[in-house]
Parts: structure tokens; sequence; C-alpha cells
């Protein structure tokens, strides 16, 4: 079933991060199978290295504005246009590399459920010690195996599956495999994550304000699926959201009424934050994280809230003025 598969990688200016990432999808995959590489306006020589491995290179139009589901489905519509019994495909960012054996693990997984719209595995940080902001991102794919509600941008999919729900939404900055999810799921299909090895990821984010800034796109990515399917049944989101602004907003209000009557009582209030901190901190530890990992993934995950705030107020306010979102980038160009 191997010679069924293609694989569509996105990319701009991943440097070495792509050489990576193409070297490991061509030594992989079966003889013949089709690899296309999506480039939105590259300046480091990525096209002219995709081409020399016989990857084929789709070019996006710069007149319109790009984002990454756009080059997702653009390299999906090109796959399908010259494989059109084409059963699965794997995505991956041009910033991973797939880990070996890996396709014939989720192909196996897929042949245990029909209903399995997508199969995703662990994906790691590559470099993980390089910064505490790369180990917070490998922590953060440390999620639990087993029917999953979402995937991120690597993930084996059923071409079946992406063509019953017309593909990523191409108007979405961030998070579009999120609400593509919450699509399949409403027509049945189901999402699984799987207990393997599936890329490395290289996050690349070495000092604070890179940080920052992903933390603002994720932000934005939350407003949108409340946005999108915050209503009954789906009601996706709705829940995470309202308990974000109330530690955004609702504690700090809370002190400040208390303030009229003691300022004990508002410095008491602001306990909540230290609270949340033991209480993240201890579901790290059970998800098997070191004590220092899981403090720093409990202090930036509170801290995170402010810029995640300052990400849903783009996205608001973009809607309302009836612009087009433009991309929030936080990873520096491999050139």
């Amino acid at each position: 079933m191997l010679e069924k598969i293609g694989v569509v990688a996105i990319g701009r200016n991943e440097g070495d991060r792509l050489v990576r990432c193409l070297k490991s999808l061509v030594a992989q995959m079966p003889t013949g199978t089709l690899i296309v590489y999506v480039d939105s306006g590259s300046t480091d020589g990525s096209v002219a290295f995709a081409e020399s491995l016989g990857v084929q290179v789709v070019n996006l139009d710069l007149s319109i504005p790009f984002t990454m589901a756009r080059g997702r489905n653009a390299g999906f519509r090109h796959l399908v246009a010259q494989v059109p019994d084409l059963k699965y495909v794997q995505f991956i960012d041009g910033d991973c590399e797939l880990v070996e054996g890996w396709i014939e693990t989720a192909i196996a997984a897929f042949a245990s459920d029909a209903t399995f719209a997508i199969v995703c595995g662990r994906r790691r940080e590559r470099f993980p010690e390089r910064s505490v902001y790369n180990r917070l991102a490998d922590m953060e794919w440390n999620t639990p195996v087993g029917e999953a509600e979402a995937c991120g941008g690597d993930a084996l999919i059923r071409v079946e599956a992406i063509q019953a729900v017309g593909g990523y939404n191409e108007t979405l900055i961030a998070g579009e495999e999120p609400e593509m999810c919450v699509r399949l799921r409403k027509l049945g299909w189901k999402i699984q994550r799987i207990d393997a090895e599936m890329t490395r990821h290289d996050a690349a984010m070495l000092e604070f304000r890179q940080w920052w800034k992903r933390s603002v796109r994720g932000g934005w990515a939350m407003a949108a699926w409340t946005d999108l399917h915050g209503a009954p049944p789906e009601r996706y989101m709705v829940r995470e959201n309202r308990k974000h602004w109330g530690w955004v907003m609702g504690l700090p209000l809370v002190a400040i009424g208390l303030a009229y009557f003691t300022s004990g009582l508002s410095l008491l209030a602001f306990l909540g934050y230290p609270l949340l901190c033991w209480k993240i901190y201890r579901y790290r530890l059970s998800r098997g994280d070191s004590a220092s990992d899981a403090r720093s993934y409990a202090g930036f995950c509170v801290l995170g809230k402010f810029p995640e705030s300052i990400g849903q107020f783009n996205y608001w306010s973009t809607k309302l003025r009836g612009q087009q979102a433009k991309l929030i980038e936080y990873k520096e160009p491999a050139i």
C-alpha cells in the first residue's frame, strides 16, 4: 500500500532545516513516491535544492496572501492531480525531518480502523538543550496517545477525509490543523495519536521575543477556533477561552475590587497565579517531566496567557475591521 502515499512539505527560507527534511523523505519513501515541496518565496536556494533531489516544486503566487493552509492545499491538489488514486498523504513542515519507520507504523494503524482520518505520532525537538524555549516546545509536543481532538502540521492523512471537508481553511494564519480536525470529527472521522516517533522538529527559538511572538500566534488561533466552531454542539475551545480570560482579566478585576476593602485581600487574590503554576507543575510531573522542566513549563504557561490575550485581541480587531490577517512569524530565516 505504500505506493499509494504522497508527501507534501511546505517551507520558506528553511536552509539546512529543509535539507534535512527533504533528504529524510527521499531516503525513506518507496521508489516512485511523489514528493512535493511547496515554496512561498524562498531566497536561500530551497527550490534549487529540492529540484536537485527530484522533488517536485510548487511555487505559490506571492500576490495572494500566504498562509500555511494555502501551501498545504496547493501541494495536496498537485499530488491528487498526478496520482488520482492516492490513498494517503504525509504532510510535513520544512523544519522537520521524518523518523525512520514512521510510515509503516502509521499505515498499520490506519488498517486497524477505517474511521481514522489522521494518524499522528510523537514530534520531538531536535535541539531541546539549546534553549528553554526549545525545551518547552519539546514538552508541548508530548501529548497523550489515543483518540485526539486535533493534530499538528506533521501527520499522515487519508485522502478521502481531506476531500470530504475541502482541505485546510486558507484564511487562517495559524491553527489550521485543529480547525480542519473539528470539521473532520463533525463528519464522524477520528484523529488518532499513536505511541511512535514521527518527526524531529527544529523550533530554533533562542530568544524570549521569539517565544512571545509564538504565544501571540497561539492566542490568535484560539480566537479563530472559538469564532468558527464555538457554537453548540461543538463549542470548541469555549471553556478554555473562558478560563483564559478569567486568569487574565477576571482575577485582576477581583483584586481591584478587594482593594476597596483592604490591600491584604487584594494581594491574597493574586495568589491564584502561583496556585495555577503549582497545578500545572504537578500535571507535568505526572507526564514524566523532571522537576526543573515541570517548573519551567508551569511558569511559562501562566506567563503565556498574556501574549495569547494580545493574539486574541488582534484576531477580533482584524476581523471587525474587515482586514486580511498577516502571518505572525517567530522564526528567523535560515539564510
